[in-house]
């Protein structure tokens, strides 16, 4: 399965010999799989299969599915609850002994709760199973059309990613070879930092100095961090050239491009470097941000 963005939304119309019927699907980003059903009275049954299928097509999202009688098709009939009216009534006998009241209104009783319901006309086995036959199959295209059009989004998603990606990389090269991170360079600094310690009169031991300096020398190193970027780049890479859901390690890969970034920032004793990794964190959290709208 192609990479899928999360959002998206999908029409699909069917229909039986009494019936035509329209199934909408709503999807948006969502943490997890997230299904909330809207159906007709008398086809809650179809509630587990419907969760199936959306549940082997789709891994995450916020789905909002409907189905719906379309417009023109058969309406619903109303249904008398013949034991709650009866319970009315027998209330109402019971009490006009007691209370001088006009008798109910028909209105009055069908506007009580539960006394009237909405259903469809009642089929024989036979009519029902063509009918859940044919909004199954309104289902299965309204799912493929979901499909597609995340699919496509996700298209275009990951090309805006892979994008930033290249970004990324450039800019994890950009501090590899600063010329502010060269052993001359850095020696250079030390040395003017040095000088201006030693020009304000301060009583320093050149060997302490010269010790203190190769232990910032080493702090400042950032080796470990260039590495574990590049390496997260080619994980990324590898990702964004695959199929399924990925959204969660792509998310987990940004918050380590995130960490790496921050201690070259804090690490770095360049202003050269330390631009880059400013450069670096805006674009990580671009590269985040549309990561959130992956499956």
């Amino acid at each position: 399965m192609a990479i899928q963005s999360m959002t998206g939304f999908a029409r699909a119309r069917c229909a039986d010999a009494s019936n035509a019927y329209v199934w909408e699907i709503r999807s948006v980003n969502g943490k997890g799989l997230d299904i909330r059903l809207r159906l007709p009275p008398g086809l809650e049954h179809l509630e587990p299969e419907i969760r199936k299928k959306l549940g082997s097509a789709f891994a995450r999202g916020n789905l909002q599915v409907s189905l719906a009688i379309a417009e023109g098709g058969q309406a619903l009939e109303a249904v008398i609850n013949e034991a709650a009216l009866e319970s009315v009534l027998a209330l109402v006998d019971r009490l006009s002994s007691r209370i001088d009241a006009a008798p109910p209104r028909l209105d009055g009783l069908l506007n009580i709760r539960g006394m009237v319901e909405l259903r469809e006309p009642a089929l024989d086995d036979e009519a029902r199973g063509r009918r859940d036959a044919a909004l199954g199959a309104g289902l299965d295209e309204a799912i493929t059309a979901l499909s597609e059009g995340r699919q496509q989004e996700g298209a275009a998603l990951v090309a805006v990613l892979q994008d930033q990606l290249e970004r990324v990389a450039a800019l994890v090269e950009a501090v590899e070879n600063s010329p502010a991170r060269t052993p001359e360079a850095i020696r250079a600094r030390l040395a003017d930092q040095l000088a201006a310690l030693l020009d304000a009169g301060a009583a320093l031991d050149p060997d302490r100095l010269a010790m203190e300096a190769a232990l910032l020398a080493t702090k400042a190193d950032l080796r470990e961090e260039i590495d574990r970027l590049k390496a997260h780049v080619t994980a990324a890479r590898a990702l964004l050239a695959g199929s399924g859901p990925v959204g969660r390690r792509l998310d987990f890969l940004a918050q380590e491009f995130n960490r790496e970034t921050n201690t070259i920032c804090s690490k770095s004793n360049a202003a050269a470097v330390t631009a880059i990794g400013l450069d670096l964190k805006v674009l990580i959290d671009q590269f985040r941000e549309q990561i959130q709208n992956l499956e």
